[in-house]
């Protein structure tokens, strides 16, 4: 399985950018983005789940930015719209079969892509 993330770069406050992260290998129960900004640990960021397309995002995102997954690319893609320099960080594509309660949980997913740097100038 390999996932490679790309997308990132530096734009301004209010912009909107996505990312795209690349899959191989069989469908997951679940993909999501986490971001690690400098001095910080990994935090989640958006999950998705292709049965049921279900979404889930973190309180600082929600109605800012979209997790999608096309299928026949395997590609799941963060769009992400009214940036804030809060949101700087590198972030990273991950895939796994976390059980529901885990889906926000960095525990929750077993493969990585290698992170993609989103950088917010105010």
């Amino acid at each position: 399985v390999q996932l490679q993330a790309s997308g990132g770069g530096l734009v301004q406050a209010g912009d909107s950018r996505r990312l795209t992260c690349a899959a191989s290998g069989r469908t997951f129960r679940s993909y999501a983005w986490f971001r690690q900004a400098p001095g910080k640990e990994r935090e989640f960021v958006a999950a998705f789940m292709p049965s049921g397309r279900r979404s889930y995002y973190t309180d600082s995102v929600k109605g800012r930015f979209t997790i999608s997954r096309d299928g026949g690319k395997n590609t799941v893609y963060l769009e992400m719209n009214s940036l804030k320099p809060e949101d700087t960080g590198v972030y990273y594509c991950a895939a796994g079969d976390p059980i529901l309660s885990a889906v926000r949980a960095f525990e929750g997913y077993r493969h990585w892509g290698q992170g993609t740097q989103v950088t917010v100038s105010s």
